[in-house]
Order: structure tokens, then C-alpha cells, then sequence
């Protein structure tokens, strides 16, 4: 029997911190609802757990990001059916006063309502905004340049118009005594050579509106529309261009966690020129030679026409990538659900596992404390052989 160092209260002391740890750990857990609370509950599962969290609520910020876009969206179909509505009206107008039996004064009162419409439309098209920024003016719609001439302007391209340099030669113009592009505005073959140097098959170039120009191959994938504007004045041929397709200009929206995971939302602009209305009317005090009411209402039921399709092919990509954000959103959905659950089996305590383990470690500590006891008083027996 030993009186100096007591080995069996230093064992039994250790198991007792032990399970004191035990108990401590069982609270944090219990307390806090979580399995792994710091770095020293599991180094590995800790850094994992941080990088998932970050997953997740890139995901939901993504989410909210995308039904934001659905917003956007809804807001611009909204004012493109009122500007349908519009251009109905314009079309039953021009309807009404190609009909022989109106006078000029009945057509002029056509004229001014057709006047209000127009204006309203181009009030649509500068102020229908999504906090703060204009929607329908071309701000969000891809972007084009000449590099080699300032008077000639990129409109508009198609989607599938590939980025890049474009060099057009050859396009000799022909102009009518209005300032509008002849429909036999070609003089000699015209070449577009794309970046690479090679030129775009089987081209055709037509009038769109008086002074747009539109260049398209054969299966209408591939087109690029300019505003010559500029030269109706002079009647003149424009000479070689440059230019610049930069692929550029639609709103991008985040619909990801990650870099890159975008959706790029194409408005394209909303004009009165761009849809060929902005000089529509069926009354005129200067009539052109050879036209009257009954022409220039025709001209512009033809105008209607193609505005109204203008305006429904907007409607038509709108719609589609609305459909395409439900479904983002919906996918985003199931992904944040399944990263979630991920993280909780991860990081969360299992609560009825924890019980138990807090039972048992109370028990082993309460033993422990009993046993400690009794070694403390093992050395006071030694008094007694001293009896």
C-alpha cells in the first residue's frame, strides 16, 4: 500500500475527465442541434460543410435571382399586349378609311387617333422599367457596330449570328424620289466575309421600312439588319464596311451558385421605325403622285401586319424564356432540397443518438466520481497499521 502517489484516484480521475469530456460534448451537441459546431469536431466534415452551406445559399440567391427574371419578363409581355392592342386599333383605322365612302376630314380624324397610338406606344417603349432600368429601348438587346463608318448603324441581328468581324463590299443602293430604299437597290453582287474570311452563303439583301437593310442567307438563321438612314438625303451607295458583331448587350441574369451560370435575356427594341409604322398614316394633305386615302390605308394595313408580327416574335422569346426560368427555378428547387439534406446529415445532431450518449456518459461520470472517492480514501487505511 502506497501513500505517496495514489495510482488507483489517478486512474480513476483520468476516466472521470473522461467522461466529463464526454458530457460536455453531449450538451454542445443537444444544446446546439449540431453535430459538428467547429473545426475540432471533425476538420474534414467541418470544411465540407462550409463549402456545401455556400453551395446552398448561392442556390437560393439564384433562385430568387431567376424568379426576379420571371418578373422582368411578365412586366415587358404585359406592356407588348397593350401595344398589340394598339396596333389592332392602328390596322381597324386604316381599315375604316380605305372604305370610299370617307371623306378627307373622316380620315384626318383617323389620322389623329392613329397619331395618339403611335405616340403611346413609343411612351411604352421609353418608360416601362424594372427597378429603374428601361426595358424595351434596346438597352438589353445584342450590339453591333461599324467600325469604319459613323453613319451607318447595326439595327438588329439574329440570335444565331455569330460573333465576331464582318466585312461587307460590293452594295450599290438605288433610291426612290421618297428617300426609300428601291426594291432593285442591288447594282452589283454583294460579299460578307465573316471572321474567318469566308463568305456567307447564298446572301440576300432586301428593304425593310425605307432605310433598313437587311442581309439574310437562304434558311433565315443567319441575318444582320442596317440603318442607312443616313444616305437618304443623298441618295448616295455606301461604300465598304466594317463591321463589329460583339454578341453583347442582353441582361444577364445569375440562374447559378457559379461562375458562368447565366441566361442571357434578349429584349430586343421596341420601335415604331424597327416595326415600320413610324411614318404609317391615312390621311396626308400632300398626298404622294398616284396615292390617295385608299392607298396610304392600304400601305398601312400592310404595315400593321408586319408590326404586329414584330411585336409577336418579341412576345414569342419572351415566353420562352419564361418557360425556360419555371423550369430553372424548378430545377433549382429539387437541387437546393437535395444539398440541404446533404448538409443536415452532414452537420446536425441526430437528437435521440445524443440522448442516449448523454445518458451513458452521465452514468460512467457519476460512477467515476463514486470510484475516485473511495481511491481518495484508500491512502487514510494506512493509519490503521500504525495502530
Amino acid at each position: 500500500m502506497r501513500i505517496n502517489y495514489n495510482v488507483q484516484a489517478m486512474n480513476a480521475n483520468l476516466a472521470l475527465n473522461k467522461a466529463d469530456n464526454k458530457v460536455s460534448q453531449s450538451i454542445n451537441r443537444l444544446s446546439s442541434g449540431l453535430k459538428v459546431a467547429s473545426a475540432k469536431d471533425s476538420p474534414s466534415g467541418y470544411a465540407l460543410s462550409k463549402r456545401m452551406n455556400m453551395q446552398i445559399e448561392g442556390i437560393s440567391r439564384a433562385t430568387q435571382s431567376a424568379n426576379d427574371s420571371i418578373n422582368i419578363i411578365s412586366i415587358a409581355d404585359g406592356a407588348l399586349q397593350e401595344v398589340s392592342d394598339m396596333i389592332q386599333r392602328m390596322s381597324e383605322l386604316a381599315t375604316k378609311a380605305a372604305n370610299g365612302t370617307m371623306t378627307d376630314e373622316d380620315r384626318k380624324l383617323c389620322q389623329d387617333e392613329i397619331e395618339q397610338l403611335k405616340q403611346e406606344i413609343k411612351r411604352v417603349a421609353d418608360t416601362t422599367e424594372f427597378n429603374g432600368q428601361t426595358l424595351m429601348d434596346g438597352s438589353f438587346d445584342v450590339k453591333g457596330y461599324i467600325t469604319n463608318n459613323l453613319d451607318v448603324k447595326v439595327a438588329t441581328y439574329s440570335d444565331s449570328t455569330s460573333v465576331g468581324s464582318y466585312d461587307l463590299t460590293g452594295l450599290g443602293l438605288v433610291w426612290n424620289a421618297y428617300d426609300e430604299l428601291d426594291e432593285s437597290m442591288l447594282t452589283t453582287p454583294v460579299t460578307l466575309k465573316d471572321k474567318d474570311g469566308n463568305d456567307v452563303p447564298e446572301l440576300t439583301v432586301s428593304a425593310v421600312n425605307g432605310t433598313l437593310l437587311t442581309m439574310s442567307n437562304k434558311d433565315g438563321d443567319f441575318s444582320i439588319t442596317l440603318d442607312v438612314s443616313a444616305y437618304a438625303e443623298s441618295h448616295a451607295s455606301i461604300p465598304a464596311l466594317k463591321m463589329d458583331i460583339t454578341g453583347l448587350g442582353p441582361m444577364d441574369m445569375q440562374i447559378g451558385a457559379n461562375e458562368d451560370q447565366i441566361l442571357s435575356i434578349r429584349i430586343p427594341a421596341l420601335s415604331l421605325r424597327l416595326m415600320g409604322i413610324e411614318d404609317g398614316r391615312v390621311y396626308s394633305e400632300n398626298y404622294r403622285e398616284g396615292e390617295n386615302g385608299e392607298t396610304l390605308s392600304g400601305k398601312l394595313m400592310d404595315s400593321c401586319k408586319a408590326a404586329l408580327k414584330y411585336v409577336n416574335d418579341m412576345r414569342s422569346r419572351l415566353g420562352a424564356y419564361q418557360n425556360r426560368l419555371e423550369h430553372t427555378v424548378a430545377s433549382l428547387d429539387v437541387t437546393n432540397e437535395a444539398l440541404t439534406g446533404a448538409y443536415s446529415g452532414l452537420v446536425d445532431a441526430d437528437m435521440a443518438e445524443e440522448t442516449v450518449q448523454y445518458s451513458t456518459s452521465q452514468i460512467i461520470s457519476q460512477a467515476a466520481t463514486s470510484v475516485l472517492a473511495q481511491a481518495n480514501d484508500r491512502p487514510s487505511q494506512a493509519l490503521q497499521l500504525l495502530q
